[in-house]
């Protein structure tokens, strides 16, 4: 289930755009970013309607996919 991001507390989302960038396998190309720009990234990708939170019921976790993902509305 697609979660609106505007409606999660600042906070809230800043700890999942974190825990997000912060999994291991996250690759972000040749140059090296700090979180708080990884962080601004991902926001701006979801501020621009390139990415989307989804909740999954079956995993109870939130998690950011590409806004053109096909996702099962778990």
């Amino acid at each position: 289930m697609e979660i609106p991001w505007q409606q999660v507390n600042p906070e809230t989302l800043t700890g999942i755009i974190e825990a997000f960038v912060l999994r291991e396998g996250t690759d972000y190309g040749d140059h090296e970013k700090s979180l708080e720009q990884k962080v601004d990234d991902v926001r701006a990708q979801l501020e621009r309607g390139e990415a989307v939170l989804v909740w999954s019921e079956l995993h109870e976790t939130v998690n950011i996919l590409p806004a053109n993902h096909r996702f099962d509305g778990e």
